[in-house]
């Protein structure tokens, strides 16, 4: 009688284990699901910062055909057709996206962003016109600084550069593009001052270096600003004062910084002993 009594606490343990077992299966099955969650958006992020841009438009568009009304995945795509230069498929992409339910004023400063790149831009204006005024951003002040030079309303323009400096930490690229506009509007010293701003914050950007050599030039200043500058930069430099020498009708000097560039590079500067020799014969 021992033995019988023993049969159904047996069985009573046996159903608890197999209710136990199941409870862990389903622990075990979500678990997976939130690491796969977590691991699909590192993923993602990795495609938009390290992938080959074009790995990545492949990658987004797998994805979206599996689950098309993902509005993440429609970013990702269009972000990296735009990492991919491939501008026009970029703008049509972030069309469907600030139309998606879903969408934030962050995806038609976005929008805007592939308009101006494909040179649309009074299309790229009437989007950020769309974008709430509570939505301050530096990329969204930043376009539209690029908005309001694009239709030559200087003060407007400079207000918003203004703007958008104060809203990075790092304002190297909007101080030089402040500096171009400045530049293309006459204005040689405000120009030259805010490429030197640029450098102060990026020495690295060489774009802000040669912009500022033409401002320089541009007010018949043709000794090389006290900026950080490698061997092979400091040649380029000079060509570009003596181009900018030349085209202040001042042919000597000119003549004389491209023999010092060519001089200066580490290299064969065939760029400058091309212009020298156009010069010397003309």
């Amino acid at each position: 009688m021992r033995h019988l009594t023993l049969i159904p606490a047996i069985l009573i343990g046996g159903l608890t284990l197999s209710a136990c077992t199941d409870t862990g299966d389903e622990a075990v099955e979500k678990a997976f699901q939130d690491v796969n969650v977590v691991d699909e958006n590192n993923l993602n992020d990795v495609m938009l910062t390290v992938a080959d841009p074009n790995e990545a438009i492949d990658y987004f568009t797998r994805a979206i055909k599996s689950d098309p009304d993902r509005i993440d995945l429609q970013r990702g795509l269009a972000f990296s057709q735009i990492r991919a230069k491939r501008t026009t498929e970029g703008v049509a992409s972030w069309a469907k996206v600030a139309g998606m339910e879903g969408a934030t004023p962050a995806d038609q400063v976005e929008y805007a962003d592939a308009l101006i790149r494909n040179g649309d831009w009074e299309k790229a204006e009437a989007t950020l016109d769309k974008v709430p005024p509570t939505h301050e951003t530096f990329k969204r002040y930043r376009l539209e600084a690029m908005v309001a030079d694009a239709n030559k309303e200087w003060k407007t323009a400079d207000s918003f550069y203004e703007t958008a400096v104060g809203l990075t930490t790092k304002p190297a690229g909007v101080m030089n593009n402040w500096g171009y506009s400045k530049l293309t509007r006459g204005d040689y010293s405000g120009a030259e001052r805010l490429f030197g701003d640029a450098i102060r914050q990026d020495p690295t950007m060489f774009t802000a270096k040669n912009n500022m050599v033409l401002a320089r030039g541009a007010q018949r200043k043709y000794d090389l600003p006290v900026v950080p500058m490698a061997q092979s930069e400091r040649a380029l430099l000079l060509h570009t004062m003596a181009l900018s020498a030349v085209k202040q009708g001042d042919v000597e000097t000119g003549k004389g910084l491209l023999r010092e560039a060519i001089n200066t590079h580490p290299q064969h500067f065939e760029e400058a002993v091309r212009s020298l020799r156009a010069l010397e014969n003309g």
